[in-house]
């Protein structure tokens, strides 16, 4: 959990084989969505004057569809030693 003011330990009270484990605070390095955002900002958003609200939406896909069209992208910018991402 990274802290968030919606991320409540209840979450989890309907599992019996999950644990919350907090991450420090000031840690994007261990939060790897911080990554994809990045990627995404540098990559795919930035330098854009969008028309509308619909055209940011459509952006905001167009973005994410390009990120996860690369598997072995997402392996590389969400891969952590301490995470298990399969095959």
């Amino acid at each position: 959990m990274d802290g968030a003011g919606w991320h409540t330990e209840n979450i989890v009270d309907e599992f019996d084989n999950v644990s919350i484990i907090k991450l420090p605070a000031y840690s994007p390095e261990l939060n790897p969505i911080e990554q994809v955002w990045q990627w995404l900002r540098q990559n795919e958003l930035a330098n854009k004057c969008f028309k509308d609200y619909d055209d940011i939406v459509e952006s905001c896909s167009d973005a994410l569809n390009s990120f996860r069209s690369d598997i072995n992208r997402v392996k590389n910018i969400c891969f952590r030693d301490w995470l298990n991402l399969g095959s």
